[in-house]
């Protein structure tokens, strides 16, 4: 058996189905269609997910590689229904055009932000590499730094309280 968490739920598969992709068992299996399919090579990002904090790319991880990790998917990012600082500023700046590949940004620049809580442009693109079609990367980068403010605005009301 595979055993491993996704958005704090353990889940088991038999080892023989280890070579599935993730991404085929979050949509297939789980039903969690949040996170898409693009190019199924890893290269585009729309099918970014976390892995232990760390932005993945879940069409080309299987199965068996997920033994023990814990996984968390857009529909995971929320917490207790409220959405993320990430979430929050992609609302507020509207960063959409078409929205395919917008799961994926969200999810890579939540893993950023975990990480680095003022990123730079250049931090921003070395890190958030998933594609945009629709050349939406300007409105990205400014949508990450404000999440940045955001999630330091929230750390600040935390700490008052």
């Amino acid at each position: 058996m595979i055993t491993f968490v996704i958005n704090r739920q353990t889940h088991s598969v038999p080892s023989l189905e280890g070579d599935m992709p993730l991404l085929w068992f979050l949509r297939d299996i789980l039903d969690l269609t949040g996170t898409k399919y693009g190019c199924g090579k890893g290269l585009c990002g729309a099918c970014t997910v976390h892995m232990d904090g760390n932005a993945i790319r879940s069409c080309s991880i299987p199965l068996s590689a997920i033994q023990g990790k814990e996984i968390t998917t857009i529909e995971g990012l929320t917490n207790d229904g409220e959405l993320h600082p990430v979430q929050q500023a992609w609302i507020e700046i509207d960063v959409p055009q078409c929205g395919y590949c917008q799961v994926g940004q969200i999810m890579s620049a939540s893993a950023l932000l975990a990480k680095n809580s003022s990123p730079d442009t250049q931090a921003i693109k070395k890190n958030v590499t998933n594609l945009c079609r629709c050349g939406m990367y300007s409105r990205i980068d400014k949508a990450i730094k404000r999440a940045a403010e955001i999630q330091r605005i929230n750390q600040l009301a935390k700490e008052i309280t």
